[in-house]
Formats: C-alpha cells, sequence, structure tokens
C-alpha cells in the first residue's frame, strides 16, 4: 500500500509557478493559484476566455507555444492542466529532474503534490485528499463539511489571531493556554463573534487574561473498546482530543489512538502474560506525576477500564493523592467479540446468564467457582485465557460440564484481521493450538458459541474444519483420565 501524503500548506504569496494549459481545468487551478498569491505563469498555444482577461490585466504571465522545460527556470512548483497526455507526462518529467514539486490533474502516479478539496472559513482552511485515488469522494466529503461548518468561523479564526500575543504574554506555557483558548471555543466568545458582537467576545477574552486559575490537572479512564475505532465512544473520543498525555494500554489499536490529538504525549504501558514491561504501580506513580503538572491525562485501555482492566486500583491511587477523575465506559470485548462473531451471549433457548471470567494466571484460576461455572445453560466469556486452554478445559470436565459443550475462540475481535474458531470443550487447547490462536483472544464457551457458525457476518468465515484423527489424542486421553 503506498505510503500516507504528508499534509502541507504552501505560502505561495511572490512565488513563481508554472501551468501549463488553457482550458477550463486549467483556469481552476489559475483562480485559486492567484488568490494565494502566487506570480503565475501559464504557457499554452492559446487561452480560454478568462485567462486570456487575467493576461490582458497582467495579472498572471503568459507564455505563448508548446511546453518548454526552460519555462520551470525559476518557478517553485508546476501544474500540468492539459489533454495531452503526452504533454503532461513531460512536465512531470522535467519538473522532477530539477526536484520541483509538480501536479498532473487526473493522473495521480505523475503527481510529486496532491491538490485537496479544501473548505475555507477565513484563515481557517481543512483539506481533504483521498491520494488521488477518489477525487470525487473528497469533494463529496468537502460538499458535505461545507453545509456543517458555521460561517462565523472565520471571524473567530481572525479575532483569535489578533489576540494571539497577548494570550502568548498572559500564558506562556502552552499547555494552560490551550485550556484557556479551549475554554473561549466553548464559551460565549465563539457565539457571539457568530452574532457580530466583538463586544461580548472581547469581555470574555478579559475575564480569561485576568481571572483565570492556575491549571488543574486530571485523570480521565477511557474504555478504548476493542479495536474497531467506530466503536469508540463519543465521550471518550472528545476525552481523547482534550488530552495533554495519554496513557495507552498494548492492546488499544493504533486506529484509535489515530484519533487522539495529534500533539498529545503519549506514553505506552505495555502488560501482557509474561512480560510486565511497566507495573501497576509505575502507572500510578505517572498518572499522579503528570495530572499534579497541570495536565489533563487520558488512561486509555482496551476494552472497559472496570472489566478486567485494573480501573478500580487507578481510582483509588488518584484518590489518595487527590487528583479529580472521572470514567469513560467503553465496549468490554465479550460484547464486542460476541456481536462481531455473531454469538449472542444470552439466548432464551440456550443461555440465561453470562459469566465474565479471566483466568490469565494459576492464582486467578485456583480462586474460580469451576462447580458454578460448569453448570449448562449459561454463557462463560473468559478474558485473557489463550495461555490456560488445558486447564480450563481439564478443570470444567472434572466439574460435569459436558465435553460436547461448544466453544468459540475470538482472535482481535472487531478488528478488520478477525479470526474465529469454533469447535467443543473436548478439543480446545488442540484445535486452538493447531490454528495458532494467539493473544488478544477471548473463549465463549456454552451452547450460544455453536451459532456463530450460522450467525457470523463480519469478516472470514469461521474455522470449524475438525483436527486430523491423530491431533484429537490428548483430548481424548484428557477426557478417559477425568472419568477414570
Amino acid at each position: 500500500m503506498p505510503a500516507p501524503l504528508f499534509p502541507v500548506f504552501l505560502d505561495l504569496a511572490g512565488r513563481r509557478v508554472l501551468l501549463v494549459g488553457g482550458g477550463a481545468v486549467a483556469r481552476r487551478k489559475a483562480e485559486a493559484l492567484l488568490e494565494a498569491g502566487a506570480r503565475l505563469v501559464v504557457g499554452a498555444p492559446a487561452l480560454e476566455p478568462w485567462l486570456a482577461r487575467a493576461a490582458a490585466e497582467g495579472r498572471l504571465e503568459h507564455r505563448a507555444g508548446h511546453f518548454d522545460p526552460d519555462w520551470l527556470e525559476g518557478v517553485w512548483l508546476a501544474i500540468a492542466a492539459t489533454d495531452d497526455a503526452a504533454v503532461n507526462a513531460a512536465v512531470a518529467r522535467e519538473a522532477g529532474a530539477r526536484r520541483i514539486w509538480v501536479n498532473v490533474v487526473d493522473e495521480a502516479p505523475r503527481c510529486s503534490f496532491q491538490v485537496p478539496a479544501r473548505i475555507e472559513r477565513g484563515p481557517l482552511q481543512i483539506a481533504i485528499s483521498s491520494r488521488g485515488e477518489a477525487p470525487m469522494l473528497a469533494r463529496w466529503l468537502r460538499e458535505k463539511l461545507e453545509t456543517e461548518l458555521d460561517p462565523g468561523l472565520g471571524r473567530f479564526a481572525e479575532w483569535l489571531g489578533s489576540k494571539r500575543a497577548a494570550l502568548r504574554a498572559r500564558f506562556p506555557d502552552p499547555v494552560r493556554r490551550r485550556q484557556v483558548l479551549e475554554a473561549l471555543l466553548r464559551g460565549p466568545a465563539s457565539d457571539a463573534l457568530r452574532r457580530g458582537d466583538t463586544a461580548t467576545a472581547e469581555q470574555a477574552l478579559d475575564a480569561a487574561l485576568a481571572e483565570a486559575p492556575a491549571a488543574q490537572g486530571r485523570v480521565i479512564l477511557v474504555g478504548a473498546g476493542p479495536g474497531d475505532p467506530g466503536l469508540l465512544t463519543l465521550r471518550g473520543l472528545r476525552a481523547l482530543n482534550q488530552a495533554d498525555v495519554i496513557l495507552h494500554d498494548r492492546l488499544v489499536s493504533p486506529e484509535v489512538l489515530a484519533l487522539a490529538r495529534r500533539d498529545a504525549e503519549r506514553i505506552e504501558v505495555a502488560k501482557e502474560a509474561g512480560t510486565h514491561h511497566v507495573t501497576q504501580q509505575r502507572i500510578h506513580e505517572l498518572l499522579v506525576e503528570h495530572a499534579r503538572a497541570g495536565r489533563t491525562v487520558v488512561r486509555l485501555k482496551g476494552g472497559d477500564p472496570f472489566v478486567f482492566g485494573r480501573g478500580g486500583e487507578e481510582l483509588e491511587a488518584l484518590r489518595a493523592a487527590g487528583i479529580p477523575y472521572e470514567v469513560v465506559p467503553g465496549i468490554t470485548a465479550a460484547l464486542a467479540c460476541g456481536a462481531y462473531s455473531g454469538i449472542p451471549l444470552t439466548h432464551r433457548g440456550h443461555a440465561q446468564s453470562v459469566r465474565f471470567v479471566t483466568a490469565h494466571c494459576r492464582d486467578s484460576i485456583d480462586t474460580l467457582d469451576w462447580a458454578a461455572l460448569a453448570q449448562e445453560r449459561q454463557t462463560l466469556a473468559v478474558y485473557m485465557g489463550v495461555q490456560g486452554l488445558a486447564t480450563l478445559r481439564e478443570r470444567l470436565l472434572a466439574h460435569g460440564r459436558a465435553a460436547s459443550t461448544p466453544f468459540a475462540l475470538v482472535e482481535n475481535g472487531s478488528r478488520p484481521e478477525q479470526r474465529v474458531l469454533l469447535g467443543t470443550l473436548g478439543e480446545l487447547p488442540e484445535r486452538a493450538a493447531a490454528a495458532g490462536i494467539r493473544s488478544p483472544a477471548l473463549l465463549i464457551l456454552g451452547e450460544v458459541a455453536a451459532l456463530g457458525a450460522r450467525l457470523h457476518w463480519f469478516g472470514a468465515a469461521p474455522i470449524t474444519h475438525r483436527l486430523a484423527p491423530g491431533a484429537e489424542a490428548p483430548a481424548a486421553a484428557a477426557r478417559s483420565t477425568l472419568a477414570a
């Protein structure tokens, strides 16, 4: 897959730009370039009427004739907008040889930069690019956003620009300055400027400059969900955009992290079975340290922070340190894995209850009520249990759960690479090993798991094939030993 484009806004004021082409497409490019203050050179045998008038008025320079590489002398960038593929190719080739940025209209492979679809509100601009692969989609999105963004945003941007020096002088710390600006954005100043009421906006700014208290840090525990960024809650998204610091788990997907503020400091506090990179105590220390420095800290956890996420321990540490906090719940893995594999965790005909269980270490396994877990007509959702599947099977069979009980192992639930393995309890660890199931994976055990074979809807079809006869021997041996 091609690398993503690096978005920039170019200052072309007073800089020479070559536009090759004299038709309607060239005119659209010329209008935008002239608006940006470029010293525009248009090369073409003839110009359409608007371009001809602009040349006659001295707003652009016309080079009459067919493309000549000498036209590129002294230009900062070039655009080819002709209907002649050979001319466009020549412009791209010659510009590239001179290390001049070049765009060939509707020919993405020849471009070293793309011209995005733009939304303008005064000095505020939003650029949308599809890397040249779907320009109609970029234009459609621009039209959609045009209807949703208030025209008054331009006035607000200009007003903030005029106050920038005063704000920087009053609040030299960038974190504190951003907090004050966010308060202005959410307060009466923004609405007043949209109405044209500058006096009210000035009063709001004066109050911020005179009365703004010292920054107070806080921590927001946010459940990131299982991985699909579409499952992040709106409140969670707002928290990510307010964060100065983000402490995130290994299981938080890159797509969710990409939704956060670009300039937020990201700290991975990875913990996984067998390799504890950051201790829980150290996480507590980091939360307190950054919050006491006046920062808004988001503790971003995969799934839900209060379902096997140790969120309660972190709140206890914050309470003891006197740090303000709040909690934004997330969609826990059991709910997401069940939904994305077509397996209802409860079903009137199969399961009247569901139990959330963690079995990732010997201590937790030994504290479970196996007699209760082995009962029928219920669903077990087992977190972090990939390494303990053999022990899990042994204990459940020993306490009366049938070897024929269906299971579903959901790896990377809700993500594009999701895999679902279906089978029965008696063959669980062997099937998982044969399929190469790895963490993160969640086990759904119970009668409802069998529904995944016909109700699946997301990603690849479930893996349902049986093991080779020889591979079933360990499971059969385990059952024989337990029966004896």
